[in-house]
């Protein structure tokens, strides 16, 4: 495991790697993947002030707020495993996310190291998107197109013959999930290339030279 200190940005669109690349990440140089959706849950769960008060947002129905989002990824950045870098995986959204960050960084006097846009074509997307889906019984995952179980209609796994579809994988979400971030992210492609922090890399490509590429930009290869 790499004691390279990094700290690192994942922008990238429903279904391009991300999630998965920022794992990848972690476990082969020890910087946590940061998701923005696990701390808030976590700072809830461990009823933190800031949890406490994104619950009580959260259930009146509001969204959180820039300001209590930077708080819990505050509070998240204080643990010991960030100490040797980090992955931030669905933070900054919006502008005002991204000059929070920057000024709590500034603050701390370790400012990002780059920030990775995984690039991958709506078209391809809407593929790997709308062709999921898994099975009933042991949640195993398929695709339409890239995994499909060895004999039609049996799960490889449990030999289950009943399968599922997630809701927000019809092509009226997707395309709504697709145009979301591409509104949120456009702004953000900006403010990172004045800084010299962007960094491109072609989400189409396997796994493991995405993987290679991503660490070839933020300089460990």
């Amino acid at each position: 495991m790499s004691q390279t200190a990094r700290r690192i940005v994942l922008l990238g669109p429903p279904g391009g790697g991300k999630g998965t690349q920022a794992k990848r990440l972690e476990h082969r140089h020890g910087w946590p993947q940061l998701s923005t959706g696990d701390i808030l849950r976590q700072a809830i769960k461990d009823e933190t002030p800031l949890g406490q008060r994104v619950k009580a947002t959260i259930d009146a129905g509001k969204l959180v707020s820039d300001e209590e989002i930077m708080g819990v990824i505050a509070e998240r950045m204080e643990q010991p495993d960030c100490a040797n870098g980090f992955v931030l995986d669905g933070v900054p959204r919006t502008l005002g996310q991204a000059a929070a960050l920057e000024d709590l960084l500034a603050g701390k006097g370790t400012p990002l190291n780059a920030v990775i846009e995984l690039r991958v074509p709506d078209s391809l997307l809407m593929e790997r998107l709308t062709g999921r889906f898994s099975c009933v019984t042991c949640n195993a995952n398929y695709h339409d197109s890239f995994h499909t179980p060895k004999v039609e209609g049996v799960c490889d796994h449990c030999g289950g013959t009943e399968f599922k579809r997630r809701s927000d994988d019809q092509p009226e979400t997707v395309q709504g999930r697709l145009d979301a971030y591409h509104d949120q992210t456009e702004p953000l492609k900006p403010f990172y290339r004045e800084r010299d922090l962007l960094r491109v890399v072609d989400g189409t490509m396997a796994m493991d030279e995405v993987t290679a590429e991503m660490e070839r930009v933020v300089g460990l290869l």
